[in-house]
């Protein structure tokens, strides 16, 4: 008997076609841009791997590379990749953010759901800079999430869901959207879209305006 360690998160199923909806078109222009047949997406954080798998599926003509730095969560990923995942779903590396250098040099976009609230605020820092060292040129960072906009919640439920972040780790919590785009534009990445989704969160889009940054 084989053992089975998929793992199964309810709120993919309810997230996964809206967020479809903005990142395919994103990634059509990512497409378009460099005239290119294929990209190459790192996802960040993939947790169960049900994005990956879903994503991967929808979009044949994105190699589609998922991470995280669970155990738990690679195998659940590789599980799931195993019974039902196409060839472009590539085996997940396991990845730190904050543990630099990152272990892919090069990608078209980088996909991060549900990741900087429930990470310390070092975490978008680090995601930000490797960003941009790491985006092809006209590259895409996409950011799920709920955010806060101009410093306040943008619904009750948002403000309760930030004092129960905090109150399991003083360093996570719902961050504040113009605060993430500063440390994106830092690095020279450009705000490019912001798009309303379903139950109070934001897709977030940042584009690597031309060369990737040179690593320091």
């Amino acid at each position: 008997m084989t053992s089975d360690s998929r793992l199964s998160s309810p709120a993919v199923a309810r997230n996964r076609e809206p967020i479809l909806e903005v990142l395919e078109p994103m990634l059509r222009d990512v497409l378009k841009a460099n005239s290119a047949e294929r990209l190459q997406v790192l996802e960040l954080a993939s947790g169960s791997g049900e994005h990956a798998l879903s994503f991967s599926r929808a979009l044949p003509w994105v190699d589609w590379q998922p991470s995280d730095p669970s155990p738990e969560a690679l195998a659940s990923i590789r599980d799931w990749r195993a019974a039902e995942g196409p060839e472009n779903l590539f085996e997940p590396l396991r990845l730190d953010v904050q543990r630099r250098p990152w272990p892919l040099a090069r990608f078209d976009a980088l996909v991060a759901i549900n990741l900087i609230h429930i990470s310390p605020w070092a975490v978008t820092e680090a995601l930000m800079s490797e960003a941009a060292m790491r985006l092809s040129s006209g590259g895409r960072l996409f950011l799920y999430g709920p955010f806060k906009r101009g410093g306040k919640h943008t619904a009750a439920s948002n403000a309760s869901f930030d004092g129960s972040l905090r109150q399991r780790d003083p360093q996570w919590g719902i961050r504040d959207l113009e605060a993430v785009s500063a440390c994106a534009e830092s690095e020279g990445l450009v705000l490019e879209r912001v798009v309303a989704m379903p139950a109070n969160n934001l897709s977030v889009i940042f584009k690597q305006p031309g060369e990737c940054r040179p690593a320091s």
